[in-house]
């Protein structure tokens, strides 16, 4: 009796067209990118108005939410008179960035009544919250956390 044999089929993996995939792939995103043009010098004209250095920069409001009570500037004020205090100084500059930081001691509530009063009925300033990596960054550069020794 004769036996009949099995064909064995080829365990590989045909790849012929993976190459051609591949190139397309390549060809594709090289036509469809955008490539940044040189735009050589810039160059500013001077204007006729007297140079901003004859006036100091002004710095950032920071408001600090602490256990104890919140300070703005470095000036204990209760929760109802930031509005009056920062609302001056945000008419001459309206993109002055405004730094909330709040101790992980202070009560959470008093750091949303603080950011409810920024931005309510307002359009809220550039407000900057730190994070704790933040923090953690600038503890490393400058050796101590500045935010938190700020008003002393």
């Amino acid at each position: 009796m004769k036996r009949l044999s099995r064909s064995v089929a080829d365990p590989s993996i045909p790849t012929a067209s993976m190459a051609d995939i591949a190139f397309l792939l390549i060809i594709f995103f090289m036509v469809t990118s955008v490539f940044a043009a040189t735009k050589g010098l810039e160059m500013s004209l001077p204007t006729d108005e007297p140079p901003a250095a004859d006036r100091p920069p002004e710095e950032a409001i920071f408001i600090h939410v602490r256990p104890d009570g919140v300070l703005v500037d470095c000036r204990p004020m209760r929760t109802d008179e930031i509005r009056a205090y920062i609302d001056p100084v945000l008419a001459r500059n309206p993109n002055k960035p405004v730094i909330l930081y709040t101790e992980s001691e202070a009560a959470y509530r008093d750091m949303v009544q603080v950011y409810d009063v920024l931005v309510d009925g307002h359009r809220p300033p550039n407000i900057f919250l730190p994070t704790r990596s933040d923090i953690e960054a600038y503890a490393a550069m400058f050796g101590e956390n500045p935010l938190a020794t700020a008003c002393r």
